[in-house]
């Protein structure tokens, strides 16, 4: 699927999606992805906890997208990042995509990881 384009300046909006894939600045990127305002990358899945917890002092909000299906973040994982004062937002990886963009394009310090759909 393709998104709706909206002008960005630096960020790092999500281009479009697709089974097993991300597109982000021009880049295709396959499997679980970070994507910040800064950077977009390769990411481990629910067990890798230690790039999201980096990113708390740069950023107000991770949206964390489940894949095709909401699903329930790990305790752990919620715990975590909930005690480092970051708001977590779980939903779809479709959902979380669109969310990171509105919310990105207005400025905001978000984050997102993503499961593949």
């Amino acid at each position: 699927m393709r998104l709706t384009e909206i002008t960005y300046s630096e960020a790092q909006p999500v281009e479009g999606y697709g089974p097993g894939f991300f597109r982000i600045g021009g880049k295709v990127l396959q499997g679980p992805v970070i994507i910040t305002p800064w950077d977009a990358g390769s990411w481990g899945g629910l067990a890798d906890l230690d790039p999201l917890l980096a990113l708390a002092d740069r950023i107000d909000v991770l949206f964390l997208g489940m894949g095709a299906d909401i699903a329930h973040a790990p305790a752990d994982l919620r715990t975590r990042v909930e005690a480092l004062g970051l708001g977590l937002e779980v939903m779809s990886s479709p959902a979380a995509c669109r969310t990171y963009n509105v919310l990105l394009s207005e400025g905001r310090r978000v984050a997102l990881a993503l499961l593949p759909v």
